[in-house]
């Protein structure tokens, strides 16, 4: 079974679009353990939406918790404990996409990275990374924090317009493979993220 963490080299590089996308490319269900900020939606909301897919393929959060910001801090607002034994993956049939809040290294409670669950996990990670300025940096210091945790990293896939030069230089300097590319989508819904699946992916890759 096909079980995926999509991280991400920082907030807002499209980690649910990029999560949707493949829910919907591989028929998989999705899990987003802390949910931090809940105005406009959760994004196992949005997922849903986008990838056009019922709620049985949704598994509840862990936790929901309503302040935007990183999970510790949002959780001490709310007033919640996070209790890292609730974080555990869900036994469900077929593939799996997991989706983490934020970056690597985002704290869950103040003395727990995020990257410190990952690896109790044992799960391969597929880093989301921008094509835009400022990639090749942000990219490989993640790749590099995978490689000090022993991460099983399964390869990256760039969100943006094609850049070739930044892409070649952070699969050769990263000793890294690119699944693909996602392309900037005017209308995010089921029939335009499994075409950019299949025009963009390879369903191999992700077996």
């Amino acid at each position: 079974m096909s079980r995926f963490i999509i991280s991400g080299t920082d907030t807002g590089v499209g980690k649910t679009v990029v999560s949707a996308m493949l829910v919907a490319g591989l028929g998989a269900s999705y899990w987003k353990p802390i949910q931090a900020g809940t105005d406009g939606g959760t994004d196992a909301t949005r997922v849903a939406e986008m990838a056009g897919v019922a709620g049985e393929k949704i598994v509840s959060e862990a936790y929901c918790l309503s302040h935007p910001a990183s999970p510790h801090f949002s959780a001490e607002t709310d007033g919640v404990s996070i209790d890292l034994e609730r974080l555990e993956v869900p036994d469900v049939s077929g593939p799996l996409i997991v989706e983490g809040a934020g970056g690597l290294m985002v704290p869950i409670t103040r003395s727990t990275l995020q990257i410190e669950v990952f690896a109790g996990w044992d799960l391969p990670v597929i880093l989301c990374a921008r094509t835009s300025l400022g990639t090749i940096n942000h990219t490989l210091m993640s790749l590099a924090v995978l490689h000090d945790w022993e991460l099983p990293i399964h390869g990256i896939i760039f969100v943006g317009e094609e850049n070739r030069d930044s892409q070649r230089t952070i699969v050769e300097m990263g000793g890294v493979r690119a699944l693909g590319r996602m392309p900037q989508l005017d209308v995010l819904d089921r029939e335009n993220l499994r075409a950019a699946f299949d025009a963009n992916f390879q369903p191999e890759d992700f077996a």
